[in-house]
């Protein structure tokens, strides 16, 4: 790996370097090790996670490798540098039509991709579902049994190289017509009722204890979300913003279905 990044940090320093077949074979390894999961954009680490920045070099580096060319699926026709993902048999992938994974994202066993997108570079473990018009962009990082409902927009980063990308740890639910981009964390278990939005800057206010209590950038575990707004003052005068509003936990339980079910009935949360 070390090897690896010399030579996509050379390259990144110095694009002339591109003409050369070893740095573009470079590219390329890097770009299959992300279709085999075998590399990450962004690792777990004890209590962080690391964004691995040459890595997400490597993707913005494949793009001017690549040459476009015509793509034909029997009676539909693309036109892109990319190719898309194969093999989802030999991978225990199930993909209903019209499901579309590019080349670099990794599917994991069991991963059920309904009528969606998942873009290069992206990670979706094990049991998780993309359910019907879901995308999951580019370098988000998706934990294992985790639900993104119809809809759902997880955003993609490449650059700034150093951003983090989304990442939704395992066991999440994710409502309808929910949006998350900017790197924004969700700790696991957590729930999202529909439309839900999630940026950067957006103020997450737990309003579950006799006080607020202030969130920005990541979702706490086994939280309870649902979208609000709030009073926010302009030179032209006060109006309502949006937030997102934490108003109970899912239960800890082995049984992770049966707590999220309880989670949405107990806290009447739309999804």
């Amino acid at each position: 790996m070390d090897e690896l990044k010399k030579i996509i940090e050379e390259a990144w320093e110095n694009r002339e370097l591109l003409q050369q077949e070893k740095v573009r074979e470079t590219i390329r390894k890097v770009i299959n090790l992300l279709d085999k999961g075998e590399l990450r954009v962004a690792d777990p680490a004890a209590d962080r996670w690391v964004v691995n920045d040459w890595v997400k070099k490597a993707v913005i580096l494949y793009f001017p490798t690549r040459k476009m060319e015509t793509i034909e699926v029997g009676p539909f026709e693309f036109h892109d540098k990319m190719p898309l993902k194969k093999g989802y048999k030999e991978l225990g992938v199930r993909v209903v039509p019209h499901a579309i994974a590019r080349h670099g994202a990794y599917l994991a066993p069991d991963v059920i991709m309904m009528p969606s997108y998942v873009n290069i570079g992206a990670y979706v473990d094990s049991g998780s579902m993309v359910d019907t018009w879901a995308t999951v962009g580019s370098c988000a990082q998706i934990g294992k049994g985790v639900h993104l409902s119809g809809g759902v927009g997880i955003g993609g980063v490449l650059e700034p190289v150093q951003a983090a990308p989304v990442i939704i740890e395992d066991n999440c639910f994710i409502g309808s017509r929910c949006i998350v981009v900017e790197g924004v964390l969700v700790k696991k278990e957590a729930v999202l009722g529909a439309n839900v939005v999630l940026t950067g800057s957006t103020r997450i206010i737990d309003v579950s204890g006799p006080y607020p209590l202030e969130h920005q950038g990541y979702v706490p575990e086994r939280a309870v979300v649902i979208p609000g707004t709030m009073s926010k003052q302009f030179p032209a005068g006060t109006y309502q913003v949006p937030c997102a509003l934490i108003i109970g936990k899912r239960k800890a339980s082995t049984d992770r279905k049966t707590s999220l079910n309880e989670a949405l009935r107990e806290h009447q949360v739309a999804v």
